[in-house]
């Protein structure tokens, strides 16, 4: 089943669940600042979008400047900061089977779909 993690007050987020509702296509909805994910679920989600865990992260977060900005972290360093603070996880991402997008642009979703 295709799953969105998304952040209602996100207007990319809120855009990308627009487009999956448009597609008529089950899916279901992450709320992953409540239902936060594990280090080892993250690791899965940046194994399919096939990216650095660096590349996950909202770099601009007040969070991420204030405790790892310029900090040489590892890879699972990252990862336990995310799970720690999941305000850091970059939004909306799309999962459809072994195929993921970050929904940035929202249309970006369309591809795997």
């Amino acid at each position: 089943m295709i799953q969105i993690y998304h952040n209602n007050r996100c207007s990319k987020s809120r855009c990308g669940l627009q487009i999956l509702e448009d597609s008529g296509k089950e899916f279901q909805v992450v709320k992953y600042l409540e239902d936060i994910p594990t280090s080892e679920e993250l690791k899965s989600i940046i194994k399919l979008l096939g990216i650095s865990p660096i590349d996950l992260v909202r770099k601009n977060e007040a969070i991420w400047k204030k405790h790892y900005k310029g900090k040489n972290l590892t890879d699972n360093e990252i990862i336990d900061a995310m799970a720690s603070n999941p305000k850091l996880i970059e939004r909306p991402i799309v999962i459809n089977g072994n195929k993921a997008v970050i929904g940035r642009p929202p249309e970006s979703i369309l591809d795997i779909l």
